[in-house]
């Protein structure tokens, strides 16, 4: 069947569109994307008029892509910057009114566990205890486990377009403000590691999303272009000395980086923080990257519960 998933993120909105079965590698047929920042269109902790609006039309659009793909099943779902938004309950209601999607708003550790059963499924049961981290544009997820369900899963409000807009103004930021960011970031993760280090070293560490995807391509890795199946791989030590090459950058010199698109390059920064922090406060040398994440996560999970032909 074809199945679109619809991800009403941070930064984006995404539909993504899979021809998919049970028990099969879901195989990607269409991709339609739009950037459009709601953490960022948020004003007093409410998605504001415009930013409404612009959801609307961007839903619209997406509904009319999945339409003229044959979408036989969408899967409609909003993290964090609605989940978080004062006025959540008003903004689903005019989505659902003006476009008929009614959106399935996850919980952070839903997203941290449905991460977790991609990356699971991605590099199968040999990878041992995964540990996966994810950066979106609202929060970062964690999660560990041996089996399918993680076994501790958390959300920190760590994402990076949310602490670009509040902690990094400047461009480049200042380095006082770079400090200050670095220390919140850290005092957060901090704060978690103690409920993931009772079950005992990872065997694997592993990333998603896009900005540890471009981390990893200005370290080295190789293009996405280069296909799915080649390892990709973030080592701290690489990463620690970006950091402050990126500190001194502005928005428009990352984006002339290897894989930074201009829409990211704002938050790469805060991004890199991040994942430095999370490296190292979880003794991590090394992560791989993985494909798959919250969405196909969405769609395995779908497909887990479709009766057996």
């Amino acid at each position: 069947m074809r199945l679109g998933v619809l991800d009403v993120g941070s930064n984006t909105v995404h539909l993504l569109v899979v021809d998919a079965h049970p028990g099969a590698r879901p195989l990607p047929a269409h991709s339609h994307k739009v950037e459009l920042r709601l953490a960022q269109l948020l004003e007093d902790g409410a998605i504001g008029r415009h930013g409404v609006e612009r959801l609307v039309a961007v839903v619209k659009d997406a509904l009319r892509a999945a339409e003229d793909k044959g979408v036989e099943d969408l899967l409609p779902f909003a993290t964090s910057a609605v989940r978080e938004a004062r006025n959540a309950d008003d903004v689903l209601a005019r989505v659902r009114q003006e476009t008929g999607v009614e959106l399935r708003v996850l919980t952070g550790e839903e997203e941290a566990r449905l991460t977790f059963l991609a990356a699971r499924r991605w590099f199968g049961w040999s990878a041992g205890k995964l540990l996966v981290l994810d950066i979106g544009g609202g929060s970062l997820e964690i999660a560990y486990g041996i089996d399918e369900e993680p076994d501790a899963a958390v959300s920190l409000p760590l994402g990076a377009g949310r602490l670009t807009a509040g902690w990094l103004p400047g461009d480049p930021p200042r380095p006082e403000d770079v400090r200050a960011l670095r220390r919140h970031v850290r005092t957060e993760i901090a704060r978690t590691v103690g409920e993931f280090a009772r079950f005992g070293a990872p065997d694997h560490v592993v990333a998603t999303s896009k900005t540890f995807k471009q981390l990893a391509r200005i370290n080295g890795a190789a293009r996405s272009a280069d296909g799915l199946y080649v390892q990709r791989e973030l080592k701290r030590q690489s990463l620690e000395g970006w950091v402050s090459r990126l500190a001194g950058m502005t928005a428009a010199e990352r984006a002339e980086l290897p894989g930074v698109s201009q829409e990211r390059a704002g938050q790469l920064l805060a991004g890199a923080l991040v994942a430095e922090g999370a490296m190292d406060l979880f003794g991590v040398e090394t992560l791989e990257i993985c494909p798959w994440a919250l969405r196909e996560g969405v769609i395995l999970r779908r497909l887990d519960h479709l009766p057996s032909a």
